[in-house]
């Protein structure tokens, strides 16, 4: 039987709860069942206001109109990641500058963030890739030093925690708290927490999916929350009308169409109440994969030498991150190495994929960009394979999966 990279899972409560919002007589968006999501992630995680959206693009739209930008500022962002994270700040007019990638993961490199920051310099856009988390101590602290703002793509990011007290750069206490928090007690704090705004995905390839699509933004900065809601609401002071606290609303602002259906939000809602059971199976498949890799990976570089000149790299966790399993990724020594090895596996009926194209060497972006080589993003580029990895998986899929990867290279 064939194994495909993904499947949505369903917990079983999901089509019950939209025959609820159905009759519930309120399918517009904003009713019992979008206030339950949003008040579930400002509990959970303690993000100040949550706004559920139509795609995890959305909530990046809101959260680069939000930043205010004007024509001529830059907005750093890394160039291995998806064409929403460019394209939100594109559409507000910015210059996106694009950054590389770590050596150890695909992550933004935080060393070299500095150097591409110029007085032109508004927002720093870290990617948390595969829900693993960036350096943010040492973003918030160029942030600080050069009144930035951070918008955290946390797209892959659910429930996937950052640990300042484990890295040694840049601990900066109170002021990278939004929350109140203190880093310096060692408290893990959720990504999309950490920045002033922050943008998640609810699509059916993520952790957990709101029927397809779905977004959440995260304003983390108080500054942020009245204008947020106007633009959620197509730029009018509806919510606050509804609220009382005024007799009309008008037009009073720029905004879009970005609140989601309820039947959406109670789709939702039946993932979130068995969030942590999905998670807590995600991470087995997970470790059972990093287990089995492992000893292939043994076998074929038993001398210690560098992964990179034999079969294949596993993925790497920072001390200072957590793992959501989100992904499970291989890096190969070669773009020819990488398309052997699907080749061979979608033989076998498993199929595995690439992922990003460096944008900046995109059709549409190419003569745009400044010209600066970005050799890890385009190593990802070239090298990154993602395996299967969703909660139906059986353990048994991934043993016939490391099998078949196991013998081809006993093949080679």
């Amino acid at each position: 039987m064939a194994i495909p990279f993904n499947k949505p899972h369903l917990t079983g409560k999901e089509a019950h709860y939209m025959y609820q919002a159905v009759y519930n007589g309120k399918l517009s968006g904003n009713g019992e069942f979008t206030k339950r999501c949003q008040h579930f992630f400002e509990e959970r995680y303690g993000f100040k206001k949550c706004l559920l959206t139509t795609s995890g693009t959305d909530a990046l739209e809101m959260c680069a109109m939000l930043c205010d930008l004007k024509p001529g500022d830059e907005v750093i962002v890394p160039s291995y990641t998806f064409v929403s994270t460019a394209l939100a700040f594109l559409r507000e007019g910015a210059k996106v500058v694009f950054a590389d990638s770590m050596k150890r993961n695909p992550n933004l490199d935080a060393e070299t963030l500095e150097s591409l920051i110029t007085p032109r310099t508004k927002v720093i856009v870290p990617v948390h890739y595969a829900g693993v988390a960036c350096d943010m101590n040492a973003i918030m602290a160029l942030a600080q030093k050069y009144n930035l703002l951070v918008v955290e793509d946390a797209a892959q990011a659910i429930d996937s925690y950052y640990k300042p007290s484990t890295t040694s750069s840049h601990n900066g206490g109170e002021r990278f708290a939004p929350s109140g928090e203190n880093p310096r007690k060692g408290a893990m704090k959720p990504l999309g927490s950490i920045g002033h705004l922050a943008a998640f995905s609810f699509h059916e390839t993520k952790n957990i999916t709101a029927g397809g699509e779905g977004g959440l933004l995260v304003v983390n900065d108080e500054r942020f929350i009245r204008r947020a809601e106007i633009i959620w609401e197509k730029g009018t002071n509806r919510a606050e009308f509804f609220r009382g606290e005024v007799n009309k609303y008008g037009w009073v602002d720029m905004g879009s169409s970005f609140l989601p259906a309820e039947i959406n939000a109670a789709f939702l809602w039946a993932q979130l109440e068995n969030l942590d059971e999905i998670q807590a199976k995600r991470k087995q498949l997970w470790n059972i994969y990093h287990e089995r890799l492992s000893n292939i990976l043994e076998r074929f570089a038993p001398s210690g030498e560098n992964p990179r000149k034999g079969a294949f790299t596993l993925p790497d966790i920072p001390s200072y991150a957590t793992n959501n399993a989100h992904m499970f990724y291989l890096i190969l020594p070669s773009l020819e190495a990488r398309t052997a090895l699907i080749k061979y596996l979608k033989e076998h009926e498993i199929m595995a994929v690439f992922h990003y194209l460096s944008l900046h060497s995109s059709a549409y972006y190419a003569d745009k960009h400044d010209g600066r080589a970005l050799p890890e993003c385009d190593r990802y580029a070239d090298t990154l394979v993602r395996l299967p990895m969703y909660y139906d998986l059986s353990f048994e899929d991934i043993g016939t999966i490391c099998n078949i990867i196991h013998k081809y290279y006993i093949k080679k």
